[in-house]
């Protein structure tokens, strides 16, 4: 038992190691270093924000808190986006790690996964910003969920990336196809609009998917402190763990051959 306890302790070590190299690495010799991961989400919002707001009327009297629903849903989407991306990328960006050394290399992935979410937690910092801007205050259930909904984010990520991460060693074109996808994505989630503005009939269609369930309530539990059913949820949560135990089972499976591709 103290065997284990150590062996787990050294493991919780050395995502940290990776995690925190990564994240350092990241913003090594830039000018305005860490401030990035605060402006590029931002300069999005601004773009988008002018866009949708004023050349389309989302916001406005008919919904003035539309800012805080388009940076709530950019700022989960750009989790999602980022964390999968640097997830599958992980083994084949710590090649030297995993030819020369042995590590697990769940760690190895987990700790790249790790790095996106600094970046949101960083992001958080502008979203509680801009509730006090618009003088808006979520109640404690909506920040909880808020919460809950991003560690069920991050859970996807990382389920993603023990599913796509031994697959992109030997399969490059991987990651264009993906970005391809987060584009489409996007637009199939509701972040730029509101849910209320797809037809009634395509609602529940667009709520399949879990990226969309995810930042749809994570918006409304802030904002409107509307939640959604307690078996919805339920679903959402029996659906991650699921997809989460079978993508770690897969990556066991082929983790075994991905130094010889490397």
């Amino acid at each position: 038992m103290q065997f284990l306890a150590k062996s787990h302790e050294n493991y919780k070590e050395l995502v940290w190691r990776l995690a925190k190299t990564d994240f350092k690495l990241r913003y090594h010799q830039s000018v305005l270093g860490y401030f990035w991961a605060i402006l590029k989400p931002l300069l999005m919002f601004t773009i988008l924000n002018f866009v949708f707001s004023t050349l389309f009327h989302l916001g406005g009297v008919n919904n003035p808190y539309y800012p805080l629903e388009l940076l709530t849903g950019l700022l989960m989407f750009n989790f999602f986006s980022e964390g999968t991306m640097t997830g599958m990328m992980s083994l084949v960006s710590k090649a030297q790690l995993v030819t020369k050394i042995y590590v697990p290399r769940w760690t190895i992935v987990l700790g790249s996964t790790m790095n996106a979410l600094f970046v949101f937690c960083m992001n958080l910092i502008v979203l509680v910003l801009f509730f006090f801007i618009y003088q808006k205050i979520p109640t404690l259930s909506g920040i909880i969920m808020f919460l809950v909904y991003a560690i069920l984010l991050y859970i996807l990520i990382i389920a993603f990336s023990f599913l796509t991460a031994p697959f992109f060693v030997r399969f490059r074109d991987l990651s264009m196809i993906w970005e391809v996808f987060l584009s489409v994505l996007m637009y199939l989630a509701p972040i730029v609009y509101p849910l209320s503005l797809v037809p009634e009939r395509f609602r529940q269609i667009f709520l399949l998917n879990p990226l969309a369930f995810i930042i749809n309530f994570s918006k409304q539990g802030l904002i409107s402190n509307n939640f959604t059913s307690g078996w919805h949820f339920l679903t959402l949560l029996l659906s991650v763990i699921i997809v989460f135990a079978v993508s770690f089972l897969i990556f066991k499976k082929s983790e075994k051959k991905v130094a010889e591709f490397i």
